[in-house]
């Protein structure tokens, strides 16, 4: 007769235990062990040549009486070779995260937080697939209408695929005009939860590409936890991934996330998924980032940027003029940077502002910017150049709330703090390169030429870098530095006083 064990499993980490606990002894989480009940046969299996015939022969001395030959593995020899074709996806930006194009058989899970856009850029992604391949949009949040409602508003296909107890029906809106080039797109929608239900009709339709938002909703009915715990989330993308390699499906996974933004549920299912891309941005901006943090397929560390705009997400193809301020009216306090995001340089423009402190210590606030990173800055500027920052408030962000965290911007976050101390504005034709070290040195940094590149071709005319880097010849004048108050004398021009500026104003 079976017997039920009763267990407890974290959602957070996935880590089990024999009895609840307030918190969970592996991660830390409080209240995040949740009751699990296991089913185990009171019936001992007899082997059958496994294990335990396998320690018999070895206990016999049968091991040596053949010679060795392998079973079921293969040499590399043996294993055919496979000339893989990327799919374009029909978004330059979403090819370039995934490394030239969708791999035909991978699974790519797509996290990003609630109302950033992931649903439509895959809705969009599908329509572009569906018009050579058979797409199969499978809906755990949402009905058959709504998606239907955000395609029309989208643009996406007019003859949408709606799958419904096993029966295809071709719902079209009359009064919305006909695009010609989306007449015949092999998209299907199928509203459903049940994992073996869409297995089901996964085998049935035999689709190019399976859409699944979310793999929080789904879940399988053998289990008794409820959907979007962690061994539903395991099991269901098990399932899914076993599909996608046996059938050569591709599988386009949306993830929800956490309220501290690493996607929910146990850390195995990044572990089982070829890629992991993280939808990134402000609501309240329009820009929104697709960031790369595991590939299989390709480099990590890459950026597609995309804008939000009224028919869905638009491709940025040149992101530098997104994250650039005006420079025909350029303010105090502001400075150039070149950032590099995996192969991608983006042009940003850092601001700071520096006040009188009124508190008794100074506040410091950065945004797109590091803050151990900014701090460091800061002590440096006053051992090293004498600018009393423990008595001024310092305030610095990047300009569209970009992130500029690598060590490249350093310098860019100096000479801004410096010109809002001192009130000027620095040459707007000039962009900073450079990593500030501890002892005030400016410190090379890597793909200078790719930054160079990317700042001449937007019309920059100097650039100040760390001294003793090799430079590419380039329509750019090249300023090398080796010290941090060599870069603020060459960034800030001395302004002298005229006679106009000396005479009283009229009010006066």
């Amino acid at each position: 007769m079976a017997k039920a064990k009763t267990f407890f499993v974290c959602n957070e980490c996935g880590a089990e235990s024999p009895q609840w606990f307030g918190k969970c002894p592996a991660c830390g989480t409080y209240n995040s062990l949740e009751e699990q009940i296991s089913i185990q046969s009171s019936v001992d299996v007899p082997s059958r040549g496994g294990v335990s015939s396998w320690q018999s022969a070895q206990s016999n001395g049968k091991s040596h009486a053949k010679p060795a030959k392998a079973r079921a593995s293969l040499t590399f020899d043996q294993i055919t070779d496979r000339q893989i074709a990327r799919w374009e996806s029909g978004y330059e930006e979403l090819d370039r995260v995934l490394g030239g194009g969708v791999v035909p058989g991978s699974m790519v899970l797509i996290g990003g937080d609630p109302g950033i856009g992931k649903s439509t850029l895959l809705l969009q992604v599908s329509n572009q697939l569906a018009q050579k391949y058979r797409i199969l949009y499978v809906t755990g949040e949402e009905s058959g209408q709504q998606v239907k409602l955000r395609a029309s508003r989208l643009g996406v296909s007019k003859t949408l695929g709606v799958v419904n107890e096993e029966k295809v029906t071709v719902v079209v809106d009359p009064t919305l005009p006909i695009d010609p080039d989306s007449i015949g797109a092999d998209l299907y929608v199928l509203p459903e939860t049940d994992l073996e239900e869409i297995l089901r009709e996964i085998d049935s339709l035999k689709p190019n590409v399976a859409v699944i938002d979310s793999i929080q909703t789904v879940f399988f009915p053998a289990l008794t936890s409820a959907p979007g715990s962690v061994a539903q989330v395991r099991e269901c993308t098990a399932a899914l991934m076993k599909v996608a390699k046996h059938e050569d499906v591709t599988m386009l996974i949306v993830g929800h996330v956490t309220k501290e933004g690493a996607i929910a549920g146990p850390k195995v299912l990044e572990h089982l998924v070829d890629t992991v891309l993280y939808f990134e941005g402000d609501r309240f901006a329009s820009h929104r980032l697709l960031r790369t943090v595991k590939n299989r397929f390709g480099a990590t560390h890459e950026i597609g940027i995309f804008e939000m705009v009224a028919d869905g997400l638009r491709e940025v193809s040149n992101p530098s003029e997104l994250f650039l301020g005006n420079r025909d009216d350029p303010a105090p306090g502001t400075a150039i940077v070149v950032a590099c995001e995996g192969t991608r340089p983006i042009v940003v423009e850092l601001q700071a502002l520096v006040s009188p402190t009124s508190y008794p210590s100074p506040r410091r606030a950065g945004t797109g910017v590091d803050y151990n990173r900014l701090v460091q800055i800061l002590a440096v500027l006053e051992k090293r150049v004498g600018i009393p920052m423990s008595k001024l408030d310092s305030y610095v962000a990047s300009a569209g709330g970009l992130n500029v965290e690598e060590p490249a911007v350093d310098l860019g976050i100096a000479i801004a703090i410096v010109a809002s101390f001192r009130d000027r504005i620095v040459d707007p034709g000039t962009v900073l390169i450079g990593e500030v070290g501890l002892g005030g040195q400016v410190r090379s940094v890597s793909q200078m030429e790719l930054r160079l590149k990317e700042a001449a071709k937007l019309g920059f005319k100097r650039a100040i870098v760390p001294k003793g880097t090799k430079f590419p010849d380039l329509n750019i004048e090249i300023l090398p530095v080796s010290k941090v108050i060599d870069a603020i004398i060459a960034a800030i021009p001395h302004q002298e006083l005229t006679a106009d500026d000396l005479e009283p104003d009229e009010d006066e």
